[in-house]
């Protein structure tokens, strides 16, 4: 069963003994939340949903300690290899097959944060599961599609409000994804995004059926 750790705000590492170690949105070093250091990380590919800094973060850093991959957007991608780091580029709806497993770019109603360029989420089959990392988005109908396109096993969903879904927004998201877990992220980063997980967990799991776990900053779950 994968491995995954919460690092604070949108961070996620997701290992499994044998394979690949991903993380998702790697923002450590300026992040208050983090568990770890951007130079503890050992990970093999990185995941960018978008490039503000509260997403994009350490990841050339990571990358260049690890020689790491990069998997985002083409304009991400593009950057990143500006830097002297190693990436694949996708875009929206686009897949690929890594040794892990593969990796889907699904759409996030969001900022890009580089010119040109689009906010993105993740699907991700990996050591036999299905994994949804929302990213930074709004509440958008065609999550429905998402979930019925792969059955998920795990939705990772942002419940701080102001820059993403708040906690009703992201009820409804559990809703249409219909994973089994949800796991909530990004907020009480900062006051604007003060949310309460323990309500989002209260009201997705009454609504949905799902099962909510809230994850302080270094603790795991295997799913």
């Amino acid at each position: 069963m994968p491995k995954l750790t919460f690092l604070g705000h949108a961070c996620f590492l997701l290992e499994e003994e044998g394979e690949s170690t991903l993380i998702f949105d790697p923002f450590l070093s300026a992040n208050p939340q983090a568990a770890l250091k951007a130079e503890q990380v050992k990970a093999d590919y990185i995941l960018v949903s978008h490039a503000h800094h509260d997403h994009l973060g350490d990841a050339y850093t990571v990358a260049k300690n690890n020689g790491a991959t990069i998997i985002s957007t083409a304009e991400i991608a593009g950057a990143a290899q500006g830097e002297g780091c190693q990436a694949h580029a996708l875009h929206i709806g686009g897949k690929y097959s890594f040794p892990f497993g593969w990796v889907k770019l699904t759409p996030a109603f969001h900022g890009s944060g580089i010119p040109g360029g689009h906010a993105c989420g993740f699907v991700v089959h990996y050591a036999g599961k299905n994994l949804y990392f929302a990213g930074d988005t709004g509440l958008f109908g065609d999550m429905k599609l998402i979930g019925e396109l792969t059955p998920l096993d795990l939705a990772l969903l942002p419940i701080g409000d102001n820059f993403t879904m708040g906690i009703d927004d992201a009820v409804m998201a559990a809703s249409f994804l219909k994973a089994p877990r949800v796991v909530p992220y990004h907020y009480n980063t900062w006051p604007v995004i003060k949310a309460n997980p323990e309500e989002f967990k209260k009201k997705v799991e009454e609504k949905t059926g799902a099962q909510c776990t809230i994850l302080a900053p270094g603790e795991s779950i295997r799913y």
